[in-house]
């Protein structure tokens, strides 16, 4: 639809409406549906379809924007109208555009704020940027395995999912802001027995041994927990929820039976001591007194 304002009796308004009319079903993209006046005929709606496709693929996007920033503004350019337009693919338009402006913004604050954390916590440059670099490890598995089974549909009929285009606009953030919060919660659990343990001995090796030895049951359970939730979701006849449901699902699953028990302690055990490395300028942070923990 494109809300036109502007006195519709006025020849030039007409005029521009009929250019408009004519610009935007020439390529064969869109189909006259209608053009209705108020009854002063301060007001007019022309209403526009699309002949292929849906609302919410890329093609009608790209429509969208050809109609928003090249046919409208020739069409109308000179009459003493403004034409916005509106109806569902451009609401789905806008969607995309908001999504992709705050993506990168979201990312840089969540990352940004978790590293200043997990610095103030355990006062060590290496495992701040060790936990960041294992959560994205997460993140990235999930979205690579939302991708395969979803868009390339590689083992979504055996798991019962729906295969799709693309994956929905909003999902990766929601994903990378849940999966950041999931996996930093068992990152630290992790770590903080670590810390502790390497603080009372002073051999990292040992430490790292300490800390999954007394935290994989806890982690492993919980994960199982949330994997048996996000597993429920998936089941679901929704799309949207299949997506959400597996991808969480199996990050966590990954991140629980891999990242946290692999990965992580593998780096830590060959960075040995590098990784408590911290720049005397900033020596100032406050120091965790450590408590006694069983031998």
């Amino acid at each position: 639809m494109i809300a036109l304002d502007g006195d519709q009796n006025d020849p030039e308004v007409q005029a521009a409406v009929e250019r408009l009319t004519a610009a935007a079903t020439s390529d064969g993209r869109f189909q006259a549906a209608g053009y209705e006046t108020a009854s002063e005929g301060a007001f007019g709606l022309l209403k526009l379809a699309l002949v292929r496709g849906d609302s919410a693929d890329l093609d009608s996007t790209q429509a969208v924007a050809d109609l928003r920033e090249t046919i409208v503004p020739a069409a109308v350019s000179g009459a003493p109208l403004t034409a916005l337009v509106g109806g569902g693919p451009a609401v789905f338009a806008d969607i995309l555009a908001a999504v992709d402006y705050m993506t990168p913004i979201v990312f840089a604050i969540v990352l940004s704020l978790s590293f200043v954390l997990l610095l103030l916590a355990f006062r060590s440059l290496v495992i701040a940027l060790i936990a960041i670099v294992m959560n994205l490890l997460s993140v990235g598995a999930a979205y690579g395995l939302l991708t395969l089974v979803f868009q390339h549909g590689i083992g979504a009929g055996l798991l019962g999912l729906q295969q799709t285009p693309e994956i929905t606009s909003w999902v990766p953030m929601l994903l990378f802001c849940v999966l950041f919060g999931l996996s930093m919660d068992y990152q630290v659990f992790l770590l903080s027995r670590i810390r502790e343990y390497y603080d009372l001995t002073g051999d990292t090796r040992e430490a790292v041994v300490f800390g999954v030895s007394s935290t994989a049951g806890i982690i492993t359970g919980a994960a199982l927990i949330m994997v048996a939730v996000f597993a429920g979701m998936a089941s679901g006849e929704l799309v949207i929820f299949q997506q959400i449901g597996f991808g969480l699902g199996t990050a966590i699953f990954l991140d629980a039976a891999v990242v946290r028990t692999l990965v992580v302690p593998a780096v830590m055990t060959l960075l040995g001591r590098r990784n408590w490395y911290l720049p005397r300028w900033l020596e100032w942070l406050p120091r965790a007194t450590p408590r006694s923990l069983p031998r």
